[in-house]
C-alpha cells in the first residue's frame, strides 16, 4: 500500500474563494469511491495531506491534486510503502487562522497517532503552530 504526504499553499488568486465544506464533500465521495484513507489538514493558509491506498490509485490522486488551481508551491514530502493503513477513515479537520479552535486541532493530533513518527511530527507541527496563531 502506498502512503503519500505533501504540503501546499493555497494560490493567493483564489484563497478568498476556498470553501473547506465543499472541499471535504467532494474528498469523502472520491476517496470512498477510490478506497482512498489519509488525513488533510487546512489552516486557510496551507494544505497538509496524507493519502493512502493502491498504489495506481494513490497516483492518479495526487496528479489530480497537482493540477488543482487551488495548490501553489506544492512540496512532496514522503513517498512510502506501507504494511497497513496508518489513518483510518478519511478525515479533514479546518482552522481559520486565529480562531483558535483547539478541538479541531487536538482531532488531528488524534488522526495522526498512529502514523510513522514523522508524518505524526509533521502533522503535530503544523497544528501546533495554527494553535499559536
Amino acid at each position: 500500500m502506498r502512503q503519500l504526504l505533501y504540503i501546499s499553499t493555497v494560490h493567493r488568486a483564489v484563497a478568498a474563494t476556498i470553501d473547506p465544506a465543499a472541499i471535504l464533500t467532494a474528498s469523502r465521495a472520491n476517496n470512498a469511491r477510490d478506497r482512498i484513507t489519509g488525513l488533510l489538514f487546512f489552516n486557510g493558509k496551507r494544505f497538509l495531506q496524507a493519502l493512502e491506498g493502491e498504489e495506481a490509485i494513490v497516483d492518479a490522486t495526487f496528479q489530480r491534486i497537482r493540477q488543482d488551481g487551488r495548490h501553489h508551491g506544492m512540496v512532496l514530502l514522503s513517498d512510502r510503502t506501507v504494511a497497513e493503513r496508518e489513518f483510518g477513515e478519511w478525515a479533514m479537520a479546518y482552522h481559520t487562522a486565529g480562531a483558535g479552535d483547539p478541538a479541531a486541532l487536538d482531532r488531528i493530533v488524534m488522526l495522526a497517532a498512529a502514523a510513522a513518527p514523522d508524518i505524526r511530527a509533521t502533522f503535530e507541527g503544523l497544528a501546533a503552530g495554527a494553535r499559536a496563531a
